[in-house]
């Protein structure tokens, strides 16, 4: 009978990252910011002594201490709980993973020490990583349960994200700064992102031109909802660099579109280009796609 694989915690984001810590069986580690503590976290919001992590037998067990920023399990405010291979724990900043001691690292950033000797020296993120690592909804459901505030920016190749809480509630939302681009438009996409990496900053000192007032849960439910379909429907939609026209005479009747159509069509008529009309619209990216597949597929639009 094969015996259980060794498990370690990795620091998978925080100022530690890439550092790891062994479990050993029966042996207590206590977590906080004291010297003597078994996993030293120097920042403010650990506790001198935080949480308590014990591995007997084949339960591995983690238990908050009293800590005045509590300790999360995959999002979740606990007292005590087990854990398992692939669950993340959020003290503070830091987010550790169990894994497998056979498991690979991820090569993208150096290794950082596991427990420092000093605070690191001069202005840091808070909290950095790679998103296909942590992905982005559990990401930001460790950040809305523990009620964060700050920014979150996802870096990919090819466009960087900002994500705004306040106090776990999702406020605002950009794709490079793009104005056109709806708040709430721009965090549904940034979710569809799966490589990249991502830093969380502190709240920046400007005033937001709009505000949304979301929490994480409402966020990931309705936008990765809309991911789901949205992907279904992807094929059906001609590709970004398209242009479209208007058919002349346009023998279609206006007054049988709704809303949100006369909208996505006005948005094609002023600028042609379908990617820029997923940018203009006011809908969101799946209200606007089912609109121009039937604006399309009715004659109101046609590829150029």
């Amino acid at each position: 009978m094969s015996s259980p694989p060794r498990l370690v915690l990795r620091f998978i984001s925080g100022k530690y990252q890439g550092g790891e810590i062994p479990l050993v069986e029966a042996q207590e580690l206590i977590v906080g910011r004291a010297s003597d503590a078994g996993i030293v976290l120097v920042e403010e919001m650990v506790s001198r002594r935080h949480a308590r992590i014990l591995l007997s037998g084949t339960e591995l067990v983690i238990e908050d201490l009293g800590s005045t920023n509590g300790t999360f399990v995959n999002g979740e405010k606990i007292q005590r709980s087990t854990l398992k291979e692939g669950d993340r724990v959020l003290i503070g900043t830091s987010i550790l993973k169990v894994v497998s001691a056979d498991a690979p690292k991820p090569s993208r950033r150096p290794p950082a020490p596991a427990r420092p000797s000093v605070a690191p020296r001069g202005p840091a993120r808070s909290m950095s990583g790679a998103i296909d690592e942590i992905p982005l909804p559990d990401l930001l459901q460790l950040l809305g349960t523990s009620k964060k505030s700050g920014v979150l920016v996802i870096t990919s190749e090819d466009d960087v994200g900002k994500i705004f809480l306040h106090r776990g509630l999702v406020t605002f939302a950009e794709i490079n700064a793009q104005e056109d681009v709806p708040p709430l438009k721009a965090a549904f996409r940034i979710l569809g992102w799966n490589r990249g990496t991502f830093d969380f900053d502190p709240p920046e000192e400007r005033t937001l031109p709009v505000t949304l007032s979301l929490s994480v849960q409402e966020l990931l439910m309705e936008g990765l909802r809309q991911i789901d379909e949205l992907n279904a429907l992807r094929n059906k939609l001609p590709d970004l660099d398209t242009r479209l026209t208007v058919p002349q005479p346009l023998t279609a009747a206006l007054k049988d579109l709704s809303p949100v159509e006369l909208d996505v069509f006005q948005a094609a008529y002023n600028s042609g280009h379908l990617a820029i009309v997923l940018n203009k619209s006011p809908a969101t990216d799946l209200e606007t796609t089912q609109s121009l597949i039937k604006l399309i597929n009715a004659g109101y639009l046609k590829k150029a």
